[in-house]
């Protein structure tokens, strides 16, 4: 069992579905590789914001994911 990776775009998206997943009681995790890279001397603003659950909880929160990614 790992991680796997829901969401990848804006920051203000990621933000907005992790808080409807956490909301849903799926625990998230939020990798920003803009924030990374800008720390690392590489300033690059097209590097996405990525957001990942436990595999194990897909099945609750896959009909969060798919009502979010309608919405937007």
């Amino acid at each position: 069992m790992g991680l796997m990776k829901v969401f990848s775009g804006s920051e203000v998206l990621a933000i907005a579905l992790q808080e409807r997943l956490e909301q849903a009681g799926v625990e998230t995790v939020k990798k920003d590789n803009i924030q990374s890279a800008r720390m690392g001397g590489f300033p690059m603003s097209d590097v996405a914001v990525e957001v990942f659950i436990q595999e194990t909880d897909f099945a609750k929160a896959n009909p969060v994911i798919e009502d979010f990614r309608m919405s937007i």
